[in-house]
């Protein structure tokens, strides 16, 4: 009866141990790593790093992280990476600004500390520090601008639909972030002009650490096992910005001649599922599908000022490894699909601007639990 009982017992640590892995990484309010729909639009938002590799697989964690503890503390380092130099209006590629050799190039290094503390096995406080560096050039041009600093922090709170671990193997999660107007968001440099003039201007929004605004986000991710072990997942979440603009000076003319706070968007699905490797225990590989943005329009308030709204489709491979207390995720999405639409601004100008998108963008993740 005792041997029966303690194999009960190690059974149900396991399956609240996985279940809290998936919480671990999944509904990250976000980070300097902010949603960046890879380039200028939506270059930062507070989102998920890696939630949808889903840390949920049966397989893939029958021997990890299964020491973890209801009050525990989890802790992750996430870093993000792209280089953005793709011209699109609407969906449609500006090969001419290859050809002309003028394209504006971004490349910026994000990076993220988060942390989620579970108070009970359903609910948890979660919390992001954002970072960035990122460089921009345009071809052609003398002038190359360099920022970094902390982007908008963000704490918040999440819990589960169903208390875990469930008997169907599959759970939704929901969660709410305050954003806190913390970032940089004015950083300035100085431009030298064709004439030889100086100016110290603002630089252009997609390499600003932040926004400098209140803002809140609602996210929610679910899993459930199907076939074969393999688990299907789903992930979205969504920054609200009620604030009309920054109060940030862009240099252009009116309308355009401030920066517009953003909503901001992600949504994810795909399968993962555990593969078996010699002496290596919680390997899970996973793909599916991505689509991330900013809106023409705010949910809620005006939508003002400069903003390239739009979105990237791409597909997403992931990798997870999970060992002791330790949790390694690596994904790669890949632009399949880019849209720059028409915004507030270039309606009243009867216009339709630009945006600089990149073929693919590096996550990569380290989680350590306590």
């Amino acid at each position: 009866m005792m041997r029966k009982t303690k194999r009960r017992r190690s059974s149900t640590a396991r399956l609240v141990a996985r279940t809290l892995t998936l919480a671990m990484g999944a509904l990250l309010p976000g980070a300097a790593a902010r949603l960046h729909a890879q380039g200028c639009v939506a270059a930062h938002s507070p989102q998920p790093l890696i939630a949808g590799l889903d840390p949920g697989s049966e397989q893939g964690l029958s021997g990890g992280l299964h020491n973890l503890s209801i009050h525990g503390l989890s802790v992750t380092v996430g870093f993000r990476t792209y280089s953005s130099f793709r011209h699109y209006v609407g969906t449609v590629y500006q090969l001419r600004r290859e050809t002309a050799h003028n394209e504006v190039q971004n490349h910026a290094d994000l990076y993220d500390l988060s942390f989620n503390y579970q108070m009970t096995p359903r609910w948890s406080i979660i919390g992001d520090i954002p970072a960035l560096t990122a460089t921009r050039h345009q071809q052609g041009s003398i002038n190359t601008f360099r920022s970094g600093g902390i982007g908008d922090v963000t704490v918040g709170a999440q819990g589960w639909i169903f208390r875990p671990p469930t008997e169907n193997h599959g759970n939704i999660a929901l969660s709410a972030s305050l954003k806190l107007p913390t970032g940089i968001n004015d950083a300035k440099g100085t431009t030298i002009a064709s004439n030889g003039t100086k100016t110290i201007t603002p630089f252009d929004e997609s390499i600003q650490p932040g926004d400098g605004t209140w803002g809140f986000s609602l996210a929610t991710q679910a899993y459930k096992e199907t076939y074969f072990h393999t688990v299907g997942y789903f992930s979205g979440s969504w920054l609200f910005s009620p604030q009309d603009t920054t109060g940030v000076a862009t240099g252009r003319k009116a309308p355009e001649n401030v920066i517009s706070a953003t909503d901001q968007y992600l949504w994810r699905g795909g399968v993962s599922h555990g593969v078996p490797v010699p002496k290596v225990r919680g390997v899970v590989l996973s793909f599916g599908g991505r689509m991330e943005g900013v809106p023409v329009r705010d949910a809620f308030g005006k939508s003002n000022g400069f903003r390239r709204p739009g979105y990237v489709i791409s597909i997403e491979p992931g990798l997870m490894v999970s060992h002791g207390r330790n949790m390694i995720n690596v994904s790669g999405p890949w632009a399949i699909q880019r849209n720059r639409k028409t915004s507030v601004a270039d309606y009243l100008n009867h216009t339709h601007g630009d945006a600089a998108f990149s073929d693919y963008t590096v996550i990569a993740s380290y989680t350590r639990s306590f």
